[in-house]
């Protein structure tokens, strides 16, 4: 994926000048060397911080080797203030940890670090400053351990990263009664986010530019290779191909000063009539491009999911909440086979928005509802263009991060399963199994008015997706609460 940031980890260890700078060193050489055996690369600064000047030259070392990450690793107690100060001054994602005490043998004189004390005092320190900071759940460890959490900060990085250089690019305004999927704009900007608000006439105006493009050919021969034997409508290729170049081109002319793009586009209902087809399967090809493409100009669901995006480097997919699994499916699929409620279960779906990977037997086909109300009686005509299937069985993290009404941020993630139990239905669909998500319906999505579409990454990325939430500044992060663990506004007497 090309649409997402390639992160560059530097690690500076830092020493109070009343222990053994060795101490830290020492624990800094084993602490990379065992990263690096793991899971790659990363840039090994030779200064050690005991103070103001030694920050200001190991910042110059890391920001001439290109670090866009930085841990700050604590080998003994630290400097609290120019350890601080480095987190400051470094213009990426800063992660603290702290080395936990060596074996000491018969004495533990001189190779104590006091590292777990000096954590307590830099965490006080960033937050008298202001800064924000990545700090693990446990952040004291051995050198290994220490590895461990670095490999758990890098996705967190990449999503703060991408989103301080992400643009959003919309075109049209949310169809009528989908006020669900309207939020005020001024959060994406407190988070570094651009947006450019299209009109549908500009984007028709560009698609009617790209007729008869050269390029069409070989994208229509990339879809035939990519669909297969679920090439069933093949006449809809070339105007959809028409279409894949036309946002392509957009995002290249339009992405400006920025890195990254995600998109939220408009889909219905004059998009049929105006430009004869239906959009889900090329928002599907270019979110498994890893430029996801919100359905129905929903820009917040469009952000959840390149928060997704960069924390999964996958695919990732936008659905409704839908509709429960009905008592038959539950009692004949479900029911004594997997350890779930019929009220912990739902489908998800979408009409043809999800990447072909994500799908079993992907197959192209026409929107049904739309169907029903533009063309019937008829043979699909301007109604084709959904990408079709149940989704793909396995671990799922569903979440979205939303601004409310008056411009507050707040988010949800649950972690579940798609089960590997036939729909019987149409659109991009699965079904999802998510633990009490019952009680998680009614007291978070009901509760705090989030809309209908939840984004979902093919992974049990809860943790990673949670940190990058409380790593912007997200107050209120909820989650599926266990039972016997009460919402603020479940009531103590329910049954």
């Amino acid at each position: 994926m090309k649409n997402i940031p390639v992160i560059k980890l530097g690690m500076v260890a830092v020493s109070r000048d009343c222990f053994p700078m060795s101490l830290s060193e020492s624990r800094r050489k084993v602490c990379c060397e065992k990263y690096r055996a793991k899971y790659g690369e990363i840039f090994e600064a030779q200064t050690v911080v005991e103070n103001e000047l030694d920050m200001k030259k190991a910042l110059k070392e890391v920001n001439d080797a290109g670090c866009n990450a930085l841990v700050v690793y604590l080998g003994n107690f630290g400097p609290e203030t120019s350890e601080t100060l480095l987190a400051k001054y470094f213009d990426g994602p800063v992660m603290f940890a702290a080395a936990a005490e060596d074996r000491c043998g018969p004495s533990l004189c001189d190779s104590r670090g006091d590292a777990y004390c000096g954590m307590l005092n830099a965490s006080y320190n960033l937050a008298l400053r202001g800064i924000k900071a990545y700090i693990p759940e446990y952040p004291v460890g051995t050198a290994e351990q220490v590895a461990d959490m670095i490999a758990e900060f890098v996705p967190v990085a990449r999503a703060v990263i991408g989103l301080r250089r992400l643009k959003i690019i919309t075109f049209g305004p949310r169809p009528q009664d989908f006020l669900a999927c309207n939020a005020p704009i001024k959060q994406l900007y407190n988070l570094g986010v651009e947006i450019e608000e299209n009109s549908e006439l500009d984007l028709f105006e560009a698609y009617n530019k790209h007729k008869d493009d050269a390029r069409i050919p070989d994208v229509i021969k990339d879809m035939e290779s990519e669909l297969g034997e679920g090439n069933k409508m093949a006449g809809i290729l070339p105007k959809l191909a028409q279409y894949e170049l036309t946002l392509l081109d957009w995002i290249d002319a339009h992405k400006g000063e920025r890195e990254f793009v995600a998109m939220a586009n408009k889909c219905w209902p004059a998009f049929q009539t105006q430009f004869g087809f239906v959009p889900c399967y090329v928002n599907s090809r270019l979110t498994a491009k890893g430029i996801p493409v919100a359905c129905e100009v929903d820009i917040y669901g469009a952000l959840s999911e390149y928060i997704g995006t960069c924390v999964t480097e996958d695919a990732v997919t936008l659905l409704d909440i839908n509709n429960t699994v009905p008592d038959d499916i539950y009692e004949e699929d479900i029911k004594g086979k997997f350890p779930y409620t019929q009220k912990d279960t739902f489908m998800g779906f979408h009409c043809g928005n999800t990447a072909s990977c994500k799908v079993r037997n992907a197959e192209m086909k026409y929107q049904l509802i739309m169907h029903r109300g533009l063309e019937p009686d008829v043979e699909p005509d301007i109604t084709r263009g959904t990408l079709e299937g149940d989704i793909l069985p396995g671990d799922i993290t569903f979440f979205r991060l939303q601004s409310t009404a008056d411009a507050k941020l707040r988010a949800y993630v649950a972690e579940g399963e798609v089960l590997p139990v036939a729909t019987r239905s149409f659109g991009s669909i699965g079904i999802f199994a998510i633990n009490e998500m019952g009680r998680f319906y009614r007291h978070v999505l009901i509760e705090d008015n989030y809309p209908h579409h939840g984004a979902v990454a093919f992974a049990h990325a809860g943790k990673a997706v949670f940190s990058v939430l409380k790593y912007l500044g997200v107050e209120k992060v909820n989650f599926n609460q266990p039972k016997g663990m009460l919402y603020p506004s479940e009531n103590p007497f329910e049954k």
